[in-house]
């Protein structure tokens, strides 16, 4: 587990495989995704992408808040693995406070596998 210093944000990484035998990275987010953390998930995710080769799931059952800033780095590693190809980023357990906030942007459908 990982904590950013200052921040309410915490995370944990689980790799698995999936059902087809993909391989998974599962990062369980807790607390609150807001601007002063934003670079954190950005380091985490992004070498993820560039690596390929596997499913990211972002599961968001722990996450408390999700500011614009949270906002703009998900949809900007969502527009990245989308140019790489090479990878799957999802969004799962979305608390209804973050799925709102999703559908108010027209963001949900981005992220719909």
């Amino acid at each position: 587990m990982s904590t950013a210093p200052g921040t309410a944000f915490h995370y944990q990484i689980e790799e698995s495989k999936d059902e087809r035998d993909f391989p998974t990275t599962t990062i369980k987010c807790q607390g609150k995704l807001i601007s002063e953390n934003t670079d954190e998930i950005r380091k985490l995710i992004q070498p993820l992408i560039q690596q390929g080769g596997r499913r990211i799931v972002l599961d968001f059952t722990d996450l408390e808040y999700l500011d614009s800033s949270g906002l703009g780095a998900i949809v900007g590693l969502k527009v990245s693995q989308i140019n790489r190809g090479l990878c799957l980023l999802e969004l799962v357990n979305l608390t209804p406070r973050v799925k709102k906030l999703l559908t108010m942007t027209n963001l949900l459908q981005l992220f719909s596998s």
